[in-house]
């Protein structure tokens, strides 16, 4: 089928099959018997024939573009399985929420860049919701629910909610001994309730209901809650991917860190997404499988967290060892 449609070109070209045979290094019939084949394949008269000229039917004509768009889009399948097997290169968009992107994204797009040298990345962190097709965007980190069907996400983590105060706000206002203590509390709230999720909800406590805390500040901003936490102005509700540095620099207090949502399956989780069957699909799975290994089985922030609550061995197990 190649052969016989690049014959077509060349003698729609040319209007002669003697110098299609001859720049082709191959005799007259030769050729003559690919566009045979290729006429019958199709059903119909590609060229009038003569002994003085060649020229394209009707069909050959409403034929011709459609061969070149099939030896095309052959060529660029060809070039796209080609580069599964070559160095990585190229450009890559990628997308995420602004403080997951600069907390934990941006350092792994450098070790990604290191490793994979050839390929460069165009990297926008807004908390608005991007469309993947419309913005020709990638790879996109998305928090929370997933809304587009279309899309093939890959599940990066569960989130891990915290409760959280600074060890001035303690200080001055007393540290809750449990959730409902929580609601004598300035906490921060979220300013728009459909937002709210899971938080302020814990298992065995007010039939799973979340609390009815109140404070000063409200707002749908995480890293404006944490930065209002870390300034002393309440008591906040975080997931441990934005909060965990602060606590393990002792910057903030967990105050449950034993306590578990009320509806597990309810907590959101931290997705990479992609459209699929795209040029740039292996791109995006390699960056995919790159932020799946930096971040671990175990996200690495949970880690940090689970190291600082363990127990320090003492100097009489240690000698016993």
């Amino acid at each position: 089928m190649i052969d016989a449609l690049n014959s077509f070109l060349a003698v729609a070209s040319s209007n002669s099959f003697s110098q299609v045979a001859k720049s082709q290094s191959v005799a007259v019939s030769s050729v003559t018997r690919k566009i045979d084949w290729l006429e019958a394949e199709i059903g119909t008269r590609l060229f009038h024939r003569s002994s003085r000229r060649v020229m394209l039917t009707d069909a050959g004509e409403q034929f011709l573009p459609r061969a070149r768009n099939i030896l095309a889009e052959l060529a660029q399948a060809k070039h796209a399985l080609a580069s599964i097997n070559a160095d990585p290169r190229g450009l890559l968009t990628v997308t995420a929420p602004t403080i997951f992107g600069r907390r934990h994204l941006a350092p792994a797009v450098a070790s990604f860049l290191e490793r994979y040298p050839m390929i460069e990345v165009d990297l926008h962190v807004s908390d608005t919701l991007v469309d993947l097709a419309e913005q020709r965007v990638d790879v996109a980190i998305r928090i929370g629910v997933l809304i587009d069907s279309d899309l093939v996400a890959t599940r990066l983590a569960t989130l891990r909610p915290l409760v959280c105060a600074s060890p001035a706000y303690l200080a001055r206002q007393g540290r809750p001994a449990t959730p409902q203590e929580l609601t004598a509390h300035d906490c921060i709230t979220v300013a728009t309730p459909a937002l709210a999720g899971p938080a302020w909800r814990f298992a065995g406590i007010n039939r799973g209901v979340a609390l009815p805390v109140r404070g000063k500040l409200r707002t749908d901003d995480k890293d404006c809650a944490l930065q209002a936490a870390l300034a002393g102005i309440g008591i906040a509700h975080l997931a441990s991917w934005v909060a965990s540095e602060d606590i393990v620099a002792g910057r903030l207090v967990s105050l449950f860190p034993d306590s578990q949502a009320a509806d597990p399956k309810s907590l959101p989780a931290i997705h990479a997404v992609r459209m699929p069957g795209r040029s740039y699909e292996a791109k995006a799975r390699l960056f995919i499988a790159h932020l799946r290994d930096v971040i671990g089985e175990t996200p690495y922030w949970d880690v940090a967290l689970e190291r600082m609550r363990a127990p320090v061995p003492t100097r009489k197990a240690r000698a016993g060892a």
